[in-house]
């Protein structure tokens, strides 16, 4: 709370004692850390949900589709609404924000009904689904940019980079209130992921819905990513390292790897936002690119490391 381009000491933090004081630090600062803990908690906790059902350390929450689907519904309202994205659309938030939570969540709905049969849900055919929609889904970014105007398209890039400068207390509640559902929630599954590690067969011999396990955490990933990207655009890479750098240090058992990466993803997000407010003082950096150039660089690392010891 005392990093930032107006210097706060911490005596200052206690005593709050200026009205410019105590609106920096619990109407700018305070809602901003939170959201930055609940969003990092909730990309990260997803990413490992979602590297256990598809059996995959490298896959991403991005592979539903919910990212792409996200980024397109909040440029077509950049687009399509022009000098009205900021008004109060639904509880407080922003069109963008709404258009973006319904992108997400349609897109996600199409990538799991193109692979839903008769004979059950294929993570295989959801992993293809996944890349032929996100292919869609860059054509139209890519369109709607084409037909933007110069304003429209830094508002675009700017919300595709990820920022948590947007913090409000109703972002906080709205977001805080999906990460305490799905840290009680995710923990149920946690056996049946176990389960799923030994393949989809072996975990029905052993008494797991499949198709039930895999419905529920879809939904709720899709439900938690949507709600993430709505509020703080696109940060990249949280839900795809932490968890494979927590697997890493204490094993792949889902009962302490989800709680794990939350706690470590709420930490990261947070030290990075932190950074980006202070990096390019009087302005500040969007937190995606943070996490991009601190992420990427340690998973390129990570990998030259596994690829020696193999």
């Amino acid at each position: 709370m005392t990093v930032g381009t107006v210097s706060i000491s911490f005596s200052d933090l206690f005593a709050a004692d200026s009205r410019q004081t105590e609106t920096i630090l619990f109407d700018i600062r305070l809602p901003r850390i939170l959201l930055a803990i609940c969003v990092g908690a909730v990309l990260s906790s997803t990413g490992a949900v979602m590297q256990g059902l598809f059996r995959n350390p490298l896959a991403d929450p991005s592979l539903i589709g919910v990212s792409s689907g996200a980024s397109v519904g909040a440029s077509l309202m950049i687009v399509a609404a022009g000098g009205f994205i900021q008004s109060g659309a639904l509880l407080g938030l922003s069109l963008v924000a709404v258009g973006a939570f319904v992108g997400g969540f349609v897109a996600t709905l199409l990538v799991y009904r193109l692979a839903t049969s008769g004979i059950g849900t294929s993570v295989t055919t959801m992993l293809l689904a996944g890349i032929a929609i996100a292919a869609i889904a860059g054509a139209l970014n890519s369109l709607l940019s084409y037909f933007s105007d110069n304003d429209m398209l830094r508002q675009i890039s700017l919300w595709q980079m990820g920022n948590l400068s947007g913090a409000s207390w109703t972002k906080v509640t709205i977001m805080a209130s999906v990460a305490l559902l799905l840290m009680s929630l995710f923990p149920r599954d946690s056996r049946a992921l176990n389960a799923l590690l030994l393949g989809e067969s072996e975990a029905r011999h052993l008494g797991v819905d499949v198709q039930a396990v895999k419905r529920r955490l879809i939904i709720l990933t899709a439900l938690g990513v949507g709600v993430c990207v709505a509020l703080a655009g696109l940060v990249g890479f949280v839900g795809l390292i932490i968890p494979h750098i927590v697997r890493l240090a204490i094993g792949p058992d889902h009962r302490w790897l989800i709680p794990a990466s939350a706690l470590a993803g709420a930490t990261l997000l947070v030290f990075a936002d932190s950074l980006a407010r202070i990096v390019v003082i009087p302005a500040e950096l969007p937190t995606g690119i943070l996490t991009a150039l601190l992420g990427a660089p340690f998973f390129v690392v990570l990998l030259l490391q596994q690829r020696k010891q193999v």
